[in-house]
């Protein structure tokens, strides 16, 4: 079994023994079972891990034992900045997972004409709880050590008016391919839309707006597929890939 990495807000700051709040001690006591000595490594988004080991199980108050802590994270070489237009099911779970895997640095849900389902208030706000879970839970099994952000969600064309480094719209009719485009300098934004891409008007909108419309090869990607293969073609083109 791996060892567990748990994200905790806590500040973490030396070697020592620290009492961890009611949701990780019940998730390491009683989801996990771990027991006195087990291994397990702390991190608070800071850049560094904190391994460590379990000294006292209890069901809201588990006491960790830590070492001193890894080396920082570097900064990532490229900050990719995803706005995906929120879809139904299990899809957007899934794009936000992967997208913390790949290496995003922040993700913002967009509200477009093909957005399923409609989304408000304390509805909103409980989806939103969960997206920042999923992000959560992503970087503990990726072994991230800074935790992207999560954007508050808003419609497109909100969204648009600000301000985006190198903004890129993910779109099979675009004339450019990614691999004709320059390196952007240190930070990048791409857009993509819901299932069935954005409607004509909000193409042109994102268009007037200063992006540029790229393609990914000859065939129609799904909204789960498309942003997932151009991350990873920024990150071998640009990016953390390679290294």
């Amino acid at each position: 079994m791996p060892v567990p990495r748990i994200l905790v807000d806590l500040p973490l700051e030396k070697a020592g023994q620290i009492i961890l709040p009611p949701r990780p001690s019940r998730h390491l006591a009683q989801v996990l079972r771990l027991r006195a000595g087990d291994p397990l490594i702390l991190f608070n988004g800071d850049g560094r891990d904190f391994p460590g080991r379990l000294v006292i199980p209890a069901k809201d108050a588990v006491v960790v034992e830590l070492d001193e802590p890894t080396t920082e994270e570097p900064i990532p070489m490229l900050q990719i900045h995803l706005g995906i237009g929120v879809s139904k099911g299990e899809r957007m779970d899934w794009v936000i997972q992967k997208a913390v895997e790949l290496g995003v640095t922040r993700i913002t849900p967009l509200f477009t004409k093909r957005s399923v389902p409609r989304l408000s208030g304390e509805r909103l706000q409980r989806r939103g709880q969960h997206w920042q879970g999923v992000l959560e839970a992503a970087c503990e099994q990726s072994g991230r050590r800074r935790v992207p952000e999560l954007g508050e969600s808003r419609s497109l064309a909100q969204w648009i008016a600000q301000r985006h480094p190198f903004p890129l719209l993910l779109d099979h009719r675009g004339d450019v391919a990614l691999a004709e485009l320059p390196a952007p300098a240190g930070a990048m934004t791409l857009l993509v839309g819901a299932e069935g891409g954005l409607e004509p008007e909000e193409r042109a909108l994102s268009i007037r707006a200063g992006f540029t419309a790229v393609r990914l090869g000859p065939r129609i990607l799904r909204t789960e597929t498309a942003p997932l293969a151009a991350i990873a073609a920024i990150q071998i083109l640009w990016g953390d890939f390679r290294e």
